[in-house]
This record gives structure tokens, C-alpha cells and sequence, in this order.
């Protein structure tokens, strides 16, 4: 049963998550008064203060992962065992895609809706993407930005580091991240709000969709390595 509500509480995250920051870029990215909506940083935001807010709401039950990424680096470090880390990716893609689905359901009852290429907030890159940045860049942006943000996980999350703020200090780097990101990839960082959106939107959001998965765990990966090797536990 601990298990159990470890895991609601993982896909719980994921999907407000996934909820809050793909629905400002998809829908509130479009206001009545203007084209430019909440822009950039209110996406930012968005996906920053979500993962603030369930930190404190679910943290004390899961950790508050919502991110198969921080799941793999904290088995790769030791802090998550094997169960629990393929419950918690497991949760945290359902929780990614009912969310989708809900976002789905909110933004086709807008007059004359049509799902866009790379709709519903889809990472990607490449021609007609934002800032149709190539496939290295987006490769190299979202292994160095998951790495940067596993390290501060790890960190604010560390015996000797203030348990009170680690979950502001971890919101505030993802939204830094995406400040930063956005017009590379729209920012992943996280297979499970990569998959999600994708899975509605099809097309080159789906085919793309791999890089979201390898680049982040890779990242992050990387982040447990650099842990064990030279921080502080």
C-alpha cells in the first residue's frame, strides 16, 4: 500500500505537471488580447512553479520525481531502488498522458481547433520549429540542461543540505532552464512530459520523440556519476 501511494502520488505530479506547463504554452500562450499571450517566461514560469508547488504537495509521499530522468540518476546514485524507480517511470508516463489527454480535450473545444504540427506543447526541433535549431543543438542542449538540473537536485536534496528549500530552489532551476531552452526544443528534460503531448500530436513530434527520452536520462545519468564520484552525499 506505501508503494502503491507512492506511485498515485508520482503520477499525480507528472500530470499537473504536465497540465499546468504545456497548457500555458498551448493555451494560455494565446490571450484575447493579443498573440504573444503569457510568452516565454510565463511558460517558464508555468513548468517552474508546478514543479514548486508539487514538491511541497507530494514531495513527503514520492520525493516529488514526476521525471523518469530523476528517477534513473536516483537509482544510478542509490537513493531509489529498482522496484520503485520502474513504478515511478511507469506512473509518472500514465500521469504525463492523461494530461495530455485532458489538455487535448480543453484546447479541441476552441472554435475552428486543429491539431497543430508539434501541438499541445510537443518538444522538437529542426525546420518550423520555434527557433528551427538543428538536432545537435537540440541533443547537446537537453543532455547539458538535465545534467545541470539533476545536480542541483541532488544538492538541495543532500543530508546537509535545508530539506525546506529544496523544492523551491529545484523549481526555480527548471524554470531558468526553460527561460534558456524553449526556442531550442520547447524543453523537456523529462521523457514522460515529452511523450505525453506527443502521442496526441503524431507526426514529427513522434518521430522526434526518441531524443526526448535518450538526452535526458543520458543527462541525468551523468549528474549520478558526477555525484558519486566528486560531491558530498
Amino acid at each position: 500500500m506505501k508503494s502503491l501511494k507512492k506511485y498515485f502520488a508520482e503520477g499525480l505530479g507528472t500530470f499537473a505537471l504536465v497540465l499546468f506547463g504545456c497548457g500555458a504554452a498551448t493555451i494560455a500562450s494565446v490571450s484575447q488580447s493579443g498573440p504573444e499571450g503569457i510568452g516565454l517566461l510565463g511558460i517558464s514560469l508555468a513548468f517552474g512553479l508546478s514543479v514548486v508547488v508539487m514538491a511541497y504537495t507530494i514531495g513527503p509521499i514520492s520525493g516529488c520525481h514526476i521525471n523518469p530522468a530523476i528517477s534513473i540518476a536516483m537509482l544510478a546514485a542509490g537513493k531509489l531502488s529498482v522496484k520503485d524507480t520502474v513504478g515511478y517511470v511507469i506512473a509518472q508516463c500514465i500521469g504525463a498522458i492523461i494530461a495530455a489527454a485532458v489538455l487535448y480535450l480543453l484546447a479541441s473545444g476552441s472554435a475552428g481547433f486543429s491539431m497543430p504540427e508539434w501541438g499541445l506543447g510537443s518538444n522538437g526541433w529542426g525546420d518550423g520549429y520555434l527557433g528551427e535549431y538543428n538536432m545537435t543543438s537540440a541533443l547537446v542542449a537537453e543532455f547539458v540542461f538535465t545534467f545541470l538540473f539533476l545536480l542541483v537536485i541532488f544538492g538541495t536534496t543532500a543530508k546537509n543540505a535545508s530539506p525546506a528549500m529544496a523544492g523551491l530552489a529545484i523549481g526555480i532551476s527548471l524554470a531558468l532552464i526553460h527561460m534558456v531552452a524553449i526556442p531550442i526544443t520547447g524543453t523537456s528534460v523529462n521523457p514522460a512530459r515529452s511523450l505525453g503531448p506527443a502521442l496526441f500530436a503524431g507526426g514529427a513530434a513522434m518521430s522526434q520523440l526518441w531524443l526526448f527520452i535518450v538526452a535526458p536520462i543520458a543527462g541525468g545519468l551523468c549528474a549520478a556519476l558526477v555525484r558519486n564520484v566528486f560531491l558530498d552525499d
